[in-house]
């Protein structure tokens, strides 16, 4: 045996003395409930109770009594919590040895302290500060004491039966609910563990505490949890919610509120108020509610399609000194966007008038739905020779939906012009977009290495430096003597189409060279 092992034996061997010991002290006199709350104040209280609730001569009611002392007793040289949760964990053991000798029922032991224990805990949790406590200046957040009745709830609900895990999970989540921002962190166990742990159930009742004065990242907090762990009915509700909330933050009552906050603050400062000024920071307060908070915790639910619709609607607001929030919605739409909206995106893409990101964003969720019906609009985008910008991203959109099939309809749309200005981003972006194709279009982009056209040159020469082989390093050797200069701007030293041919040789055999190594290592 290790001096460790030893020494555990030892403290095991004390501690079972000591529990006999305290068992027997405890027989030798009846207790009662005015003893177990004498005990919350004692050295040895805590132990005491404990004794009590694992001996099975004293009736559920003074266990339960025990129990709950464990939590309400405040102290700082013992865990009430801790003390409860291993006491219960050791009833546990005592309901799975008797199951095995007499078959009785586990109702018989731990569950009838729990049933016992719920009301219990539920009543602390609800009970008010002190005194003391409600005329403190200090912001201490949740009085104590119904902290250490939430986290014994959390802890217990796995042992509960259903109906008293419902009481529990509920009565839990009503306490979050109450005031979030100022609980989520509270206790042992934050609320986003908690919820997690709970799951559906919880994330219900994290719908009752989406409102529009809640601080910035506890509303989106809220969102992500019941978007991720909500059932449908839920996210539902929720989605609803998020939408009025959005829209209440537009109204005159919610820019009355937020005049009064300000005014207030100013006034607990001494400060001098300036209406003019205050109404700028109304102003400034009310966009960061909406932009920093409603619509990205909108972005969590919006695949519902209440939401959906808002978000595209606020793009679709036509109103320059709302570009922010336009561009806010397109990014909270990302992956969510409905087949149904194809032509409103499409609509915003094209609209000339529209802000630059604004069209960028809807460029992005045309992308995200990859309908077919969306490349037509774009052939005279891809035609361009004087927007490169969307030439290029209507080019790159077109080869994400189309695929394989659509690449040599594309480079006959390039425009064909030979003082075309094409910048290096644009083609090898062309070329990284054919290269993540299944399957790849190999033949047809080989045979561009031999193109009247410079600009269909590189881009082949960039799609073989990533997807080519060695046998693919004459052809493009070939074109090493290539004097046709690049047309555009960041070519950056690349004066003609050799430059770009022998760069793109080097990097095919350093690809090819680093992939051996690495299948040389890994054998």
């Amino acid at each position: 045996m290790t001096i460790r092992n030893h020494h555990r034996s030892i403290v095991r061997a004390t501690a079972l003395f000591a529990l006999a010991w305290l068992g027997l002290s405890l027989a030798a006199c009846k207790v009662n409930d005015h003893d177990v709350e004498t005990w919350k104040g004692t050295v040895k209280g805590p132990s005491k109770m404990v004794a009590v609730m694992l001996a099975d001569k004293y009736d559920i009611p003074l266990r339960t009594h025990a129990a709950l002392a464990l939590v309400a007793m405040d102290r700082q040289d013992v865990d009430g919590v801790a003390e409860l949760q291993q006491a219960m964990q050791a009833l546990e053991g005592k309901v799975r040895d008797a199951i095995l000798v007499t078959r009785v029922s586990l109702s018989d032991y731990v569950l009838g302290i729990l049933d016992g224990l719920a009301p219990g805990l539920v009543a602390q949790m609800e009970q008010k500060p002190s005194q003391e406590e409600a005329d403190s200046d200090v912001e201490t957040g949740p009085p104590p004491h119904q902290v250490r009745a939430k986290d014994a709830a959390f802890l217990l609900i796995p042992m509960a039966t259903p109906k008293t895990k419902a009481l529990l999970t509920n009565a839990v989540m009503d306490w979050y609910v109450e005031d979030f921002n100022g609980r989520n962190l509270s206790g042992n166990f934050s609320a986003e563990q908690v919820i997690r742990a709970l799951g559906a159930p919880a994330a219900q009742k994290l719908v009752d505490a989406l409102n529009a004065k809640l601080p910035q990242q506890a509303l989106i907090k809220l969102a992500e949890l019941i978007g991720q762990l909500g059932g449908t009915k839920t996210r539902a509700n929720a989605a609803k919610k998020l939408v009025a909330i959005e829209q209440e933050m537009n109204s005159p009552a919610y820019v009355k509120w937020l005049s009064d906050q300000i005014h207030q603050q100013l006034a607990a400062a001494g400060a001098k108020v300036d209406e003019a000024r205050v109404q700028k920071m109304v102003a400034l307060n009310q966009a960061s509610f909406v932009e920093g908070a409603a619509i990205p915790a909108m972005k969590y639910l919006a695949s519902e399609p209440v939401v959906a619709e808002r978000l595209l609607a606020i793009a679709e607001t036509k109103d320059e000194a709302l570009t922010t929030r336009r561009t806010r919605a397109l990014m909270a739409l990302e992956g969510s966007a409905k087949p149904e909206q194809l032509d409103r995106l499409l609509a915003l893409a094209l609209d000339a008038e529209a802000p630059v990101p604004v069209r960028d964003y809807a460029f992005d969720r045309v992308g995200d739905l990859k309908d077919p019906r969306a490349i037509p609009p774009m052939w005279p985008l891809v035609q361009n020779s004087e927007d490169q910008r969307l030439r290029w991203r209507a080019g790159e959109m077109v080869l994400a939906i189309g695929g394989p099939t659509i690449v040599p309809e594309f480079f006959k749309n390039l425009p064909a012009a030979p003082d075309t200005p094409y910048e290096p981003e644009e083609l090898e972006g062309y070329a990284t977009r054919m290269g993540q194709m299944s399957p790849l279009p190999d033949q047809l982009v080989r045979s561009k290495l031999a193109s009247s056209h410079w600009w269909d040159q590189v881009i082949a020469l960039r799609y073989l430096q990533r997807k080519g082989t060695l046998a693919d390093v004459p052809s493009m050797e070939h074109l090493k003597g290539q004097q046709t200069p690049v047309v555009g701007e960041h070519w950056e030293g690349v004066k003609n189409v050799g430059m770009v041919a022998e760069a793109a040789v080097a990097g095919l055999r350093e690809r090819i060279k680093q992939a051996d190594a690495a299948k040389n290592n890994a054998s």
